[in-house]
C-alpha cells in the first residue's frame, strides 16, 4: 500500500473546484468535463484542501470537528482518500 507524507500540501487540481448543491444536499467536485458527487467524508476532507494546510493539519482539523470519532481512524480514512483522491487525478501537490 502507498503511504502519504504527513507534511505533504494538496490541493484540487487546477479547473476543478469543491462546491455545496443544496438541491443534492451534499458537495460535489465540478471539473470541466462533468461533475463527482461526493458523500459526507469526502466533502469533509476536501473542504480542508486549501493549498496551506498539510495532512497533518487537515487530519487535525478533522479530528476537532468529528471529536466522538476514533482518532486514528480519521487519520486513516483522510490517508486513504487523499491517496486515492491523488490516483483519479482530483488532486495534486508540489
Amino acid at each position: 500500500m502507498a503511504t502519504l507524507d504527513s507534511a505533504t500540501v494538496y490541493r484540487l487540481r487546477p479547473g476543478w473546484r469543491l462546491q455545496w448543491e443544496q438541491a443534492q444536499g451534499r458537495h460535489v467536485l465540478l471539473y470541466p468535463e462533468g461533475m463527482v458527487q461526493l458523500n459526507d467524508s469526502a466533502g469533509a476532507i476536501l473542504n480542508q484542501l486549501d493549498g496551506q494546510r498539510d495532512v497533518a493539519s487537515l487530519v487535525a482539523n478533522l479530528q476537532a470537528q468529528f471529536p466522538d470519532a476514533p482518532a486514528a481512524a480519521i487519520e486513516q480514512d483522510v490517508h486513504e482518500f487523499l491517496l486515492d483522491a491523488a490516483r483519479q487525478g482530483w488532486i495534486q501537490h508540489d
